[in-house]
């Protein structure tokens, strides 16, 4: 049995889906507000850093059957539970920051209430219904379908900025210095395209994916799938830098911290570039984008604690996927309701731990691939070696450089 390109592809686009929202949203569009054109530069570098790392996943799985968490158990206890204490450490606030921006749009796009914490459950509770029904065959579907609407909405916002634009372009690209603007570019790159852990969920999905179609993958057709993902993040993460400089640098306007005004600055910088007629489908598309990364993390982060229990613990626990999932769901509650007016400073803090830990889970994806456990005729070729060596000192190097400057 043959699968069609379109059957082909899922794990990809579910990768762009739990990358394209807070970093691409809300990052990259206060990069070109606050910045102009000036951090494309970093917008290309990390996604060129990154590449080999978080491609690995899907490559490691099609050779192998394996998730990269099994993976890391052969690479030895340790690896696992340093992930797993990583993973707890972050996965809260993770949920809780991509939560919060959805909830704010869903404010504004239906507006009965502009209780944050409310519609924050609200959704989460939404996307528990989902998976519980749709396991993961619904979300790999809902998905292409979402990326589709977000894509078209976003080329027509950017391609209508930059005809509407009377200022000159000014392409010069700016190395922050000082803590303050140290700080946003090491948030900047954390989650640009998404923190490396997301390669770890990449490799689950991938066989979740081949268990869906009772067809295995092969690496070649797994490496295509999430190349066509990872573009599809690069390019909607250059538009919004775009969207960001062409309308809101040097307006004297900057983004709120609170998710619901957030929002509100978000979907009118559409609306000023496509007049108020498209203010619905804006909102629509944005609202989606931000809905399916909270899917996508609350399905991914129980799924990667569930295997990781029990690869410790050598044995499965029942309902232990869905046990997971009630504990995102009440922690991140928790944090909402009585962490909200910090919430700036808790996604601050997940997303530069994101960037600190980036050379620890390069490391371990690279030691994997190149390793024993990887097929010699799946490994990687010397290009891609080369690549991810620069890579591993560039996201060391450039953590270095960040904790001896602030």
């Amino acid at each position: 049995m043959k699968k069609s390109f379109l059957q082909s592809l899922g794990p990809g686009l579910l990768f762009a889906g739990a990358a394209i929202g807070v970093s691409h949203l809300v990052q990259s569009t206060r990069a070109g507000a606050e910045f102009g054109f000036g951090l494309i530069w970093a917008l290309l570098l990390v996604h060129l850093f990154k590449y080999p790392f978080f491609q690995f996943g899907p490559r490691y799985a099609a050779a192998t059957g394996e998730t990269l968490l099994d993976g890391y158990r052969k690479l030895g206890k340790g690896v696992l539970i340093a992930y797993y204490v990583i993973n707890f450490a972050t996965m809260f606030t993770i949920q809780a920051a991509v939560t919060i921006v959805t909830a704010g749009l869903a404010s504004q796009l239906f507006g009965f209430t502009d209780d944050l914490v409310v519609w924050s459950t609200l959704l989460m509770f939404i996307s528990l219904i989902i998976l519980l029904i749709g396991k993961y065959s619904l979300l790999d579907n809902l998905m292409k379908y979402i990326i589709m609407i977000l894509t078209v909405s976003t080329i027509i916002a950017v391609s209508v900025a930059l005809f509407s634009t009377k200022e000159a372009f000014d392409v010069t690209q700016i190395i922050p210095s000082g803590a303050v603007e140290l700080t946003f570019l090491i948030a900047f790159l954390g989650w640009m395209p998404a923190p490396l852990d997301v390669s770890i969920w990449h490799s689950i999905w991938s066989i979740e994916k081949d268990k869906t179609t009772v067809v295995k993958t092969k690496p070649k057709d797994a490496v295509f799938d999430f190349n066509i993902g990872y573009i599809g993040t690069l390019f909607l993460g250059l538009c919004f830098v775009l969207l960001g400089a062409l309308v809101m640098y040097k307006s004297g306007e900057t983004f709120s911290n609170k998710g619901g005004v957030f929002a509100s600055q978000l979907i009118k910088l559409y609306t000023k570039n496509l007049g108020d007629f498209s203010y619905i489908f804006i909102a629509i598309a944005a609202f989606t984008t931000m809905f399916s990364t909270t899917i996508t993390t609350m399905d991914a982060s129980p799924r990667a604690m569930n295997r990781t229990t029990k690869l410790l613990w050598g044995k499965e626990f029942k309902l232990g996927y869905w046990f997971w999932i009630v504990f995102l769901f009440i922690g991140t509650f928790l944090i909402l309701k009585y962490f909200m007016d910090n919430m700036g400073l808790l996604v601050k803090i997940a997303t530069i731990l994101s960037f600190l830990t980036a050379p620890f889970y390069a490391i371990l994806n690279y030691k994997l691939i190149t390793g024993k456990h990887t097929p010699q005729e799946h490994q990687p070729g010397i290009y891609l070696r080369i690549l991810s060596i620069i890579g591993i000192l560039c996201l060391i190097g450039f953590s270095f450089w960040f904790l001896t400057s602030i």
